[in-house]
């Protein structure tokens, strides 16, 4: 009852403290429904008649008061505007309510245009970052690799070894074979481990919607051009960190979103396809995976297939076309070493997610021929520019040498060993490539993927090559390979597998030896043998590699190499 009571009390002091000038009809309507209320308490028995009563004469007294009072005010500060409401007095729970009625309204437009804001400025999302930043994309690879070289029991091995494997990089440094000392042959009869680390950290940034730029940073030895491994090892010496690659790249598309054109110029990875293979984009028979051409390069593509059909990267039907000049070792005093190349081929996907794809290709190999010194007695000090030019910038052995001139010095007989001071490449080499894979899907995610690899120098010249090198050299100028991959495409996720196996011949004047694979037989041409392996997914890209080559000679005294690697390998 007392709480009844003090609502009713509340109520008539909120009539009681409102004067609203000029809205006498407004007053009514509240008085009347302030009078009503008060009847319906009396006949629920909340109050007496007699306190209705009394309730409404003193709120009738009140309201005149506070009437009178507003009166005045208004007189003595102007003229009270129609439309303005003056309260006199306002309850505290009134206040209250006005207080949270107030935060309210002011909370929701606070956070409406808060909530805009961060919508606009990209709050808390992934691209949220200023624009600039949102055109870099970062990426690396991180390897660990155990390497293992054992060499076989029968190799050759002493003083003879040079001549017919000899280190050409040591001698070529060390001014002759007897400067290089036991340096002048490569390593043929002790075994070998070895701890290797590789690192690549990548950064592309978008420029325009079509133009495009990447960098990449590696470790390895910058004078190897074939691998960017770092042996462990070096009494805590700090690693090698070079540029890897830098380009620009153009891309243009149709309609359809179909790319028919990509151009890229600086160093580069490589733009021709050569076949297939695990995490490595093909064969390294010609080229080794790790190698980044410096130059420019063009690819055209034609799509087979009906608009609309085509998604943004290569259709799963088309013709493609590439051409690209690289230059290799420039002279400011003779002329430069160049590489020109061209492939055509064929991409084809089949209805039952099948794929086909063959290039072919033709690599022209300009001024890399060694340019003999003809000046009597043949040593070294009396070489031209041209002379000196004509020297590799990088060989990992197996093409037939040439020397270019002798040890020792044209004032003294006493020094003239007969030895070679330095040596070249005695062919010219311009190679045939056909590459070849076919893909099939039939048990997906399991894929069953054939791809062979042949090449053919017919730069070759018998008589030419034969007369540099002293004495008669037969024609070995083939190589090829097949190979065999099963499981999934990609084993970057856990429990995803697959293996692999082919085999490889490779004769002597094939191909270039400097810029071909660095594991097999470690690199090099004149080998044969085969090789098997596999990967498997450890964690979300993470996973773990092994592979066991083992390879011999062609021609030549016994020289064979067995090699297993055991890699854990991340991508982020």
């Amino acid at each position: 009852m007392n709480h009844q009571k003090w609502l009713l009390a509340l109520a008539i002091s909120g009539l009681v403290g409102v004067a609203h000038a000029g809205e006498k009809e407004e007053l009514l309507k509240l008085r009347n429904t302030t009078t009503n209320l008060i009847r319906q308490l009396v006949k629920q028995g909340v109050i007496t008649d007699k306190m209705a009563d009394e309730m409404i004469k003193q709120a009738e007294a009140d309201a005149e008061q506070q009437a009178a009072v507003a009166k005045a005010e208004a007189a003595a500060q102007g003229v009270v505007p129609a439309d303005e409401v003056r309260v006199a007095y306002v309850p505290d729970f009134v206040k209250d309510e006005i207080r949270q009625q107030v935060r309210s309204e002011l909370r929701e437009e606070v956070v409406g245009d808060v909530m805009a804001k961060a919508k606009n400025e990209q709050w808390g999302l992934p691209n949220a970052l200023p624009e600039w930043t949102r055109k870099f994309k970062l990426s690396g690879d991180l390897r660990l690799r155990s390497q293992h070289d054992f060499m076989a029991e029968n190799n050759i091995s002493g003083p003879n070894t040079a001549l017919f494997y000899p280190d050409v990089m040591a001698i070529n440094d060390a001014g002759g074979v007897q400067a290089a000392g036991i340096d002048a042959a490569v390593n043929t009869s002790d075994d070998r481990q070895q701890f290797r680390q590789r690192l690549r950290l990548g950064i592309d940034a978008q420029i325009t919607d079509s133009v495009s730029a990447g960098v990449r940073l590696a470790t390895g030895n910058q004078r190897d051009p074939v691998s960017t491994n770092q042996t462990l090892g070096f009494t805590g010496q700090k690693y090698e960190f070079a540029v890897d690659r830098a380009y620009l790249k153009y891309e243009a598309v149709d309609e359809h979103k179909f790319k028919w054109l990509s151009v890229k110029g600086g160093r580069i990875a490589n733009p021709f396809y050569t076949g297939g293979g695990e995490f490595t984009g093909g064969s390294e028979m010609v080229w080794d995976t790790d190698l980044s051409f410096e130059g420019a390069a063009a690819t055209y593509y034609h799509n087979l297939q009906g608009g609309g059909l085509s998604n943004a990267g290569e259709p799963p039907r088309s013709l493609f076309f590439t051409a690209g000049a690289f230059p290799l070792q420039e002279s400011a005093r003779s002329s430069d070493k160049w590489l020109f190349g061209g492939q055509a081929g064929l991409d084809w996907g089949f209805d039952n997610q099948d794929n086909f794809k063959v290039g072919v290709a033709y690599y022209d190999y300009v001024n890399v021929q060694v340019k003999p010194n003809t000046q009597d007695p043949f040593t070294c000090d009396l070489n031209d520019f041209a002379n000196n030019a004509s020297r590799p910038d990088f060989v990992q052995g197996g093409n037939t040498l040439a020397t270019i001139c002798r040890e020792g010095n044209s004032v003294d007989p006493a020094s003239q060993t007969g030895l070679p001071g330095m040596l070249g490449l005695a062919s010219d080499y311009n190679i045939v490539n056909i590459n070849a894979s076919y893909d099939f899907a039939a048990m997906a995610p399991y894929h069953v993927r054939l791809s062979g690899d042949y090449a053919k120098n017919i730069g070759f010249n018998s008589a030419e090559v034969s007369r540099l090198f002293g004495s008669t050299v037969d024609d070995q100028t083939s190589a090829w390979q097949l190979r065999l991959d099963y499981g999934w495409q990609v084993a970057e996720r856990p429990g995803h597998w697959n293996v692999f196996a082919a085999y490889k011949y490779v004769e002597r004047d094939a191909v270039l030896d400097g810029l071909n694979d660095s594991d097999f037989h470690l690199g090099g041409t004149n080998n044969k043998g085969w090789f098997i392996g596999g990967n498997y997914g450890l964690m979300k890209n993470v996973w773990l590699t092994g592979r066991w080559l083992t390879a011999d000679v062609i021609t030549g005294p016994p020289y064979g190499v067995d090699v297993l690697q055991v890699d854990i390998n991340t991508r982020f």
